[in-house]
């Protein structure tokens, strides 16, 4: 992935996710607030991040445990099946957490090494979300209770979404000035 795509496609999901707080405003309540404990959501995004975690594992070089893939293999792929048995509650939030942090390896590999200043904008960006996933997944009931909160007030969720659609603009509008 380059810089220009790595830039270009997270502005566009910031764009989207803040046009849904944006759109539905308060509307979104109920969805949004039922999301942590969604089964349907654990299982789709604990089971992607599974997924791409676990084929990481099959990549592993010599240098990086690479002699041992198997058995990291068969143990990672037991811990995930096993979380979904034994810890079923707030998957969904870990799950996002999981893939929210090895789609930052991804865009991080992306920015490495490259000279625009611009990129930092994005970096920024994608360091924080690492924050907020290591947070959210040792702790991912403040996820609850941040949309308690943000559901309080009527124009929360319209200045929440408009941050973040306001912030993909920006990204989208940096993307498009680096050397294609």
């Amino acid at each position: 992935m380059t810089l220009f795509q790595a830039t270009f496609f997270t502005g566009l999901l910031l764009i989207a996710f803040g046009a849904h707080f944006l759109w539905h405003g308060m509307r979104s309540a109920k969805s949004v607030q039922a999301f942590p404990r969604s089964r349907m959501a654990a299982y789709i995004l604990l089971g992607t991040a599974a997924a791409w975690f676990l084929y990481k594992v099959t990549q592993l070089g010599p240098a990086d445990f690479g002699q041992y893939k198997s058995l990291l293999f068969i143990l990672f792929l037991v811990v995930a099946v096993g979380s979904f048995i034994y810890v079923p509650d707030f998957l969904a939030v870990r799950g996002l957490a999981a893939l929210i942090l090895l789609t930052a390896g991804a865009l991080l590999d992306a920015a490495y090494m490259e000279l625009p200043r611009l990129k930092l904008f994005l970096v920024s960006f994608v360091y924080l979300a690492i924050v907020v996933s290591l947070i959210l997944g040792a702790n991912p009931y403040k996820l609850r209770d941040f949309f308690e909160w943000l559901y309080k007030k009527d124009n929360r969720p319209r200045i929440f979404g408009g941050v973040f659609a306001t912030y993909g603009v920006l990204l989208l509008g940096i993307a498009f000035t680096y050397n294609v």
